[in-house]
């Protein structure tokens, strides 16, 4: 009988007399186990038995059953603007497990069809990636490109990654004057009154830098004046302020240079021409206000917003009371009418006194006399509620016409 010794995936059939087929007892991995040292043992069945041992090389063909892998999801590179073409930058990397063919891995860039030549290019067989043409950081800040990797087998698998290359900006734009304009669009000059005192605005000096970071960060000073001690600037603002009162012996007219630099290696710069002259005839207003720093424009548009809140609860409020005011009228209108107060129609009908209820009286007695007189006050007449009805307007009436009546037969 024939047996196979260790732990192996293949087994052994019968196939007829003394013969014997070796085959697999499990799937097999390439990648795993790329070769099996099988040891069949061969043992009789006599008294005392022997036996024969042989090894048997197994070795696992590959099949493409991987694809590549690349050692990063994304990749980041970086390269300087106006960098010369063909400037390598970098590289990317897949692998691949299979062997032979299936495992040879081949690089190219993802281009969809009518879109442009990218700035980069990826060499097939390293990986290397390199830059072909150079690059403006004002213009492009990044590129960003799809890298494949594909292996040969067939057929063939691939795989692909991100590649970002960023452009470094460098220093090759100088700072551009806006104000003063280089044109002579101020040849007039600035003004400045014979009054101004020490920090009186002159002018200010604005100016821009394409380039970005420290490349972009602006300095002012000063290069050149007529008289040095009377004007300085603003390192960082670029406003051109008196430096001290001026004087009555100070030129009528005086000519700046002022200097802008920016912060980049090497640094670059540009300057502006400013004319100033000195004149009379400025208001103690326009003084202070040209001494006084300029205030922070409020913002716009919480300034509205703020204006449409007070308008909306302003509308609330006044329709609210409206409507508070109409309810309260309606339900006036709704409301019964009052009952008229009534009084005794003769002196009988009232419980004391001689006279009708209309009248009050008292006694007063003169002064060293025991004659009495009697003073007589007005009629108290009754009140009534406003808005009465019809019905109770004309009894009103005749009421007062019975009381009058009473009145004049009393006297």
């Amino acid at each position: 009988m024939c047996a196979i010794e260790g732990d192996v995936p293949f087994s052994l059939t019968a196939a007829f007399a003394n013969h014997y087929e070796l085959r697999t007892s499990a799937a097999l991995d390439r990648e795993t186990t790329a070769e099996y040292n099988v040891s069949i043992v061969a043992t009789d069945w006599g008294r005392a038995r022997l036996s024969a041992r042989e090894s048997v090389s197994v070795r696992i063909a590959d099949v493409n059953d991987n694809a590549p892998r690349f050692t990063q999801a994304a990749y980041s590179m970086s390269v300087s603007e106006n960098e010369a073409g063909a400037v390598r930058i970098g590289s990317v990397k897949a692998t691949d497990a299979d062997a032979g063919a299936n495992g040879r891995v081949r690089y190219a860039l993802v281009r969809e069809e009518g879109e442009e030549r990218p700035a980069v290019s990826v060499d097939a067989e390293s990986g290397a990636v390199s830059v072909v043409r150079p690059l403006d950081y004002e213009e492009v800040r990044a590129v960003e490109v799809t890298v494949r990797a594909a292996d040969g087998g067939s057929p063939p698998r691939s795989a692909t990654a991100l590649l970002r290359v960023l452009v470094r900006d460098e220093n090759d734009n100088a700072p551009v004057v806006l104000h003063p304009p280089a044109d002579g669009g101020a040849a007039l000059g600035e003004l400045v009154p014979r009054r101004a005192r020490a920090g009186y605005l002159v002018a200010k000096v604005v100016a821009v830098d394409a380039d970005a970071g420290q490349n972009a960060w602006l300095c002012y000073e000063l290069a050149k004046a007529t008289e040095p001690g009377l004007f300085r600037v603003g390192l960082h603002s670029g406003e051109v302020r008196t430096a001290r009162a001026v004087g009555e012996r100070d030129a009528a007219r005086h000519r700046l240079v002022v200097l802008v630099r920016d912060r980049g290696r090497p640094p670059r710069s540009a300057s502006a021409t400013l004319a100033v002259a000195l004149a009379d005839g400025f208001s103690e207003g326009h003084l202070r206000a040209s001494e006084e720093a300029p205030a922070a424009e409020p913002d716009g548009r919480l300034t509205l917003y703020l204006s449409v809140c007070l308008a909306c609860v302003s509308a609330l409020f006044v329709a609210g009371a409206a409507a508070a005011v109409a309810a309260k009228v309606r339900r006036a209108r709704r409301g019964e009418p009052g009952t008229l107060p009534t009084f005794p129609q003769s002196a009988a009908d009232s419980s004391a006194g001689s006279l009708p209820r209309s009248y009050v009286y008292d006694v007063r007695l003169a002064a060293g006399t025991v004659n009495s007189e009697f003073r007589f006050l007005g009629p108290l007449l009754p009140c009534f509620p406003a808005g009465l009805p019809q019905g109770a307007a004309e009894q009103r009436s005749s009421l007062l016409l019975s009381l009058g009546y009473r009145i004049l037969r009393g006297f």
